[in-house]
């Protein structure tokens, strides 16, 4: 069933925007955030407003990341959305300069940037402690996958480091208009409790991205550019490959290769 506000707005390919169409599926996605009352909420490329309909009947404070002109203006004149709440570019946006309170995220992603909308949910993570977000299908799995699978990697474990990660549902091309040539799927982030990882964040990071860089090769193999000289790696963990490897293992690794 096509939402009734959603006529008149044309899908734009370099945007990577496909409208959702099903009225219970937007309100399934938007009554799968976990609210307190009057939460600061952004939801990240609103387009037609499917979501946004829902999300406005929530006791939220509602912010929309928008960049598409049109949609804009459709917004701001279907949905009287204000034009204060509508911040533009979310991988440009500091939340803390929006508003200093806790965020959750949600949106229908684009698809070509929900990696970099990640990272940058990432980079913010001390102020946005949910997130529900469409993926395509394949990226909403690996990031909920756990160690061992396939599908685990880099962003599986970043994000991993600091939220708790539930695969919610999929969904198939025809809930779209017009439809992705993929399956979808979406997935729920919620802030752990760790405040900061117990070593050098930046090098946890270099280890994670080399290690799945290489993850065919053992990590003696896969992290032997980044060791020092001489470094023991006896240990079984060096015999194991990246995906093998939990946060917890990653973080061992930080602390022995670079100590505190």
């Amino acid at each position: 069933m096509l939402p009734k506000f959603q006529h008149g707005i044309k899908a734009k390919k370099h945007l990577g925007q496909h409208f959702l169409k099903d009225v219970q599926i937007c309100a399934k996605i938007a009554h799968s955030l976990v609210l307190n009352q009057d939460e600061n909420v952004l939801e990240i490329g609103p387009g037609a407003g499917a979501l946004t309909t829902f999300l406005q009947e929530l006791p939220i404070s509602l912010w929309l990341s928008e960049v598409d002109t049109e949609s804009i203006a459709f917004l701001k004149d279907t949905l009287h959305v204000s034009e204060e709440r509508i911040l533009g570019d979310f991988l440009q946006v500091d939340l803390q300069g929006v508003n200093p309170g806790q965020w959750s995220i949600i949106g229908n992603f684009p698809y070509h940037i929900s990696t970099q909308i990640l990272f940058r949910i990432y980079e913010q993570k001390d102020k946005v402690n949910q997130a529900v977000g469409m993926f395509q299908k394949e990226v909403a799995e690996r990031v909920a996958a756990k160690s061992g699978s396939r599908t685990y990697g880099i962003l599986s474990v970043l994000m991993q480091a600091y939220y708790d990660i539930e695969y919610l549902f999929t969904l198939n091309e025809d809930a779209f208009i017009p439809p992705p040539k993929v399956k979808s799927g979406v997935i729920r982030l919620v802030r752990n409790e760790v405040k900061k990882l117990p070593c050098d964040e930046a090098f946890f990071k270099v280890i994670v991205k080399v290690a799945f860089n290489q993850r065919r090769k053992t990590l003696r193999n896969a992290l032997k550019s980044i060791l020092p000289p001489n470094f023991p790696t006896t240990d079984k963990i060096w015999d194991l490959r990246a995906e093998a490897l939990n946060v917890a293992d990653y973080i061992l690794l930080a602390n022995q290769i670079k100590p505190q």
